[in-house]
């Protein structure tokens, strides 16, 4: 066997462990295969100093083919913009919701995480029949739900909430860069990494800032 024929049979080989791989990761699609409309939901940006937070709610076909999906931690910024093209792409719908720093700092990280799924179930063009959540009972929502603990890395349609959710905020993340300049929100995407603190001991917060999370930092 030539050096060429080895690697294309180490891709192939590498290609049917990513197909069984997400072949287990709809296993709780399949589980509720009679549900015409299933909804993964998931956030980001619950712990950052600025920024509000985001969420995800992503209903995929039932034949989807997209490989590689994970919780959005475990992809690399290039493959999570390639599979954000992608999920928009071939997703039956696609919502993104959000609560505002002054939400967060008003009614507190966790109810602002609801309200921002909330709206993201709004902003679907369908509605879905079953809601499979990372890890959360979504308080006043109708649809039933079903919390998985690490759905991101267990569930595919909670994974791509996951990453269109990453892809939108660190996105608008960096274009506060070019707004609020001194914090490095470009790179740390608004959590309290040490160049971010020096920045708001050095200069203060900006409106973008969550006071209820940086007040100690405030002189």
């Amino acid at each position: 066997m030539t050096k060429k024929e080895e690697r294309e049979l180490r891709k192939l080989e590498k290609l049917q462990i990513e197909k069984e791989r997400m072949h287990e990761m709809f296993s709780f699609e399949r589980e509720y295969a009679d549900r015409m409309y299933i909804c993964g939901i998931d956030e980001v940006g619950r712990g950052p100093f600025a920024g509000p937070v985001v969420a995800g709610a992503v209903i995929l076909p039932k034949d989807c083919d997209i490989l590689y999906l994970n919780d959005s931690k475990k992809v690399s910024a290039k493959k999570r913009d390639i599979l954000y093209d992608e999920i928009y792409e071939k997703a039956i719908a696609v919502g993104i919701g959000m609560a505002t720093v002054e939400e967060i700092d008003e009614i507190n990280i966790l109810q602002a995480t609801y309200r921002a799924m909330r709206r993201a179930i709004e902003k679907l063009e369908v509605t879905p029949d079953l809601l499979l959540n990372d890890a959360v009972n979504i308080p006043e929502v109708s649809i039933e739900q079903v919390p998985i603990v690490k759905g991101d890395a267990k569930s595919a349609s909670i994974a791509a909430a996951s990453i269109v959710a990453k892809v939108t905020r660190d996105r608008m993340m960096e274009e506060y860069e070019n707004l609020y300049p001194g914090y490095d929100l470009a790179k740390n995407k608004g959590y309290g990494t040490k160049a971010h603190i020096e920045g708001i001991r050095s200069q203060g917060i900006c409106e973008i800032h969550r006071r209820s999370f940086v007040g100690k930092y405030i002189s």
